[in-house]
């Protein structure tokens, strides 16, 4: 019991920033290699994100108390919650009704425009525990210039007159162009920019959306993209272990971002059978991404993080992958016939460095728009 409470104290020194550099570099590894404390680190922040809140509703509640007190001790109501002063608030309200009926309606319009802003930039599901990890349009406009522009000195190939709807990652699952990306980065879209590490646009349209593993397949149809050869990496179709080192490439940045971890849990939010728990860094722009294990097998797609833990994102397992290919194969999708997953492997065996290399090119940044 005693080693419980100075677990729990220890963690609530980690996540309220108390510890010191070694300590809680110390600590870190220790969720690294023991995912029982790992979620306990996740619950327990979750509890003290609760707590919060009950703090604020009852601190609320306390000084709504306190008016009606201070109400009731002034006379300006009965005990009743009436108004003594009805007569007054009458001939008040003749008077100004019509401006406080335009207020209203005014208020009301103003929190609408701030409740869709707030879900069209800041995306959530879940009652808000669940953020997906594509990246804002104003984010998108920002970096337009960088890459193609800045890298290469040529025009975007992203046309002018379009609305920019949402950006994330995607990679190669078949050398001559189809790229796999999470379906909620594309939100409903009908085109599709990619750039390739080196800052080249290419012209991409949606081949396949399915919105409920949240996974979708563009390929790239431009006569500047040279198909690979072969891919470097292979897709997994068993599940992964508890506890297994594992590697992302993404875009939450203008450039190729690397981050690691581990998988923490082998389902996801709310039990989810479709998805990994991992214990990994994770922003807007790594929606699509792909996460690696330490042979360079493709394990997981990232696309959600939890938005009140640390650390904490969610990856659609690859195994969807190849039952979505085989679903539309047998409807009798020609087109996706001819898409090829890697089965090989090249980057088993060699350091991180060289793997990170290789693997590069065959990850892409998704800007999708709407003509």
């Amino acid at each position: 019991m005693t080693d419980d409470i100075l677990l729990l104290e220890a963690i609530e020194r980690y996540l309220n920033g108390d510890m010191d550099a070694a300590e809680r570099n110390y600590f870190e590894n220790l969720r690294k290699t023991t995912p029982e404390i790992d979620q306990m680190v996740v619950e327990h922040g979750m509890f003290l994100h609760q707590m919060d809140i009950y703090a604020v509703h009852r601190n609320l509640r306390n000084s709504f108390q306190a008016t009606h007190a201070k109400l009731l001790e002034r006379g300006d109501i009965n005990e009743g919650g009436e108004l003594t002063t009805k007569g007054k608030v009458i001939q008040i309200w003749n008077k100004y009704k019509r401006v406080t009926a335009i207020a209203a309606s005014v208020g009301g319009a103003i929190a609408l425009v701030i409740s869709g802003l707030a879900l069209y930039f800041v995306p959530a599901i879940n009652g808000n525990q669940i953020e997906q990890l594509s990246k804002a349009v104003d984010v998108i406009k920002k970096n337009q210039q960088y890459q193609g522009n800045l890298i290469n000195e040529v025009k975007s190939k992203v046309p002018m007159d379009v609305r920019m709807i949402n950006g994330g990652s995607g990679f190669l699952i078949d050398p001559k162009g189809f790229i796999l990306t999470n379906a909620h980065v594309l939100k409903g879209t009908g085109a599709a920019v990619v750039v390739n590490s080196k800052g080249q646009e290419f012209n991409a349209t949606i081949a396949h959306v399915d919105a409920e593993k949240d996974l979708a397949i563009l390929k790239i149809n431009d006569a500047d993209f040279t198909p690979l050869k072969a891919l470097p990496y292979s897709i997994r179709r068993n599940s992964s272990d508890l506890g297994e080192q594992v590697f992302t490439l993404g875009y939450p940045r203008n450039d190729i971002v690397y981050g690691e971890g581990y998988l923490s849990a082998r389902s996801g939010y709310n039990s989810d059978s479709l998805s990994y728990q991992v214990q990994i860094s994770a922003n807007p722009g790594n929606s699509g991404g792909p996460l690696f294990n330490n042979n360079g097998e493709v394990i997981g797609i990232l696309s959600t993080r939890q938005a009140q833990a640390e650390g904490v994102a969610f990856a659609v397992k690859s195994k969807n992958i190849f039952s979505m290919v085989d679903e539309l194969v047998k409807n009798g999708d020609t087109a996706f016939e001819k898409i090829r997953l890697p089965s090989k492997n090249s980057l088993k065996g060699i350091d991180r460095k060289k793997q990170i290399n290789k693997l590069e090119e065959s990850v892409f940044y998704v800007k999708a728009f709407r003509k």
